[in-house]
C-alpha cells in the first residue's frame, strides 16, 4: 500500500492494544515498517501481542489517569522518540436501560471513552504542531453518528469523541496535524461477544439469534472485521490523506454515513 510505506520508520501509540481493533491497528502499523507503543491495563496481553511483531512494545497504563498517561508518554518517547501517531482506541461498553443507569457507571463510560481518548493525545499536540507533521486517529463507533437504546452513557461518549476530533481538527489544520475519527459498526472482538452475551442473559434468546440480531443493524448482514478498522487508520496515518481532517469515517456497511 502507497500509504502504508510512507509512514515507515514513524513512531505511533495505539492505546487499548491488547485486544481486538487495538490489537489489529497495531500489527498493521507495525507491518507498515511503523515502531508501535502500545498500551493498556493488562501487562500480559500487551505481551502477548508484543510477541507477534518485534517492532511492537507494550506499556501498561490507564487511560483515565493523566499521570500515567505522561509516564507513558515520557518512558516511549526517550526510548523510540516522540509520536507521529496517535491512536486513541481504549473503550468499554455496557447495556442497562438509562433510567437504570448508576451515575458510577455513566461516570465510568464517559471516564474510559471520552476523558481517556483526550488524555491520549492531549501530551502530543504541542510536539505535533511544533513539528508541523502528525497523525491523530480516534476510533470511535457509529455511536458516535447515531442513537442505540440501552446504551446511553457510550452513545454520548462516542458523540463527545466526534466532537472533540472536530475542534481539534479545526485546530490544528494549518499546522500539517490531521486528525480524524473512525466509526465502525459491530466488530468481530471480545467486546462483541460480551454484547452477545448480555442479549443471551436478558432475552433468553441463543447465540446465534444473539448475533443475527446484532448484524442485521449492517445492511451487509454482517460483522466489521478488525482489519478493516486497522485499514483505514493505515490510510488516514499515511500522506495520501494528507487533506483528510476533520471527518468521521463509518464502517459499517452503510448503516451511517
Amino acid at each position: 500500500m502507497i500509504a502504508a510505506a510512507r509512514i515507515a520508520g514513524s513512531h505511533a501509540l495505539v492505546t487499548g492494544g491488547g485486544s481486538g481493533v487495538g490489537r489489529a491497528i497495531a500489527l498493521a502499523l507495525a507491518e507498515a515498517g511503523v515502531a508501535v507503543t502500545i498500551s493498556g491495563r493488562r501487562e500480559a496481553e500487551l505481551a502477548k501481542v508484543a510477541g507477534e511483531n518485534a517492532r511492537i512494545h507494550g506499556i501498561a497504563a490507564d487511560v483515565t489517569d493523566e499521570v500515567a498517561m505522561a509516564a507513558l508518554y515520557k518512558e516511549a518517547e526517550a526510548a523510540r522518540g516522540p509520536f507521529d501517531i496517535v491512536v486513541a482506541n481504549a473503550g468499554m461498553a455496557g447495556s442497562t436501560p438509562a433510567h437504570k443507569t448508576a451515575l458510577a457507571d455513566w461516570q465510568r463510560t464517559l471516564d474510559v471513552n471520552l476523558t481517556g481518548a483526550f488524555l491520549t493525545v492531549k501530551p502530543a499536540l504541542a510536539g505535533m504542531a511544533a513539528r508541523k507533521a502528525g497523525r491523530i486517529v480516534f476510533v470511535a463507533s457509529t455511536a458516535g453518528l447515531k442513537g442505540y437504546a440501552y446504551v446511553a452513557p457510550y452513545v454520548a461518549a462516542k458523540h463527545g469523541v466526534v466532537g472533540l476530533m472536530r475542534a481539534l481538527a479545526a485546530e490544528t489544520a494549518k499546522s500539517g496535524v490531521t486528525v480524524n475519527a473512525v466509526c465502525p459498526g459491530f466488530v468481530e472482538t471480545d467486546m462483541l461477544e460480551e454484547s452477545v452475551q448480555r442479549i443471551v442473559d436478558k432475552t433468553g434468546r441463543s447465540v446465534a439469534e444473539a448475533r443475527a440480531n446484532l448484524a442485521s443493524s449492517n445492511p451487509q448482514g454482517r460483522f466489521i472485521q478488525p482489519q478493516e478498522v486497522a485499514a483505514a487508520v493505515i490510510w488516514l496515518c499515511g500522506n495520501a490523506a494528507a487533506s483528510i481532517t476533520g471527518q468521521a469515517i463509518s464502517i459499517s456497511g452503510g448503516e451511517t454515513w
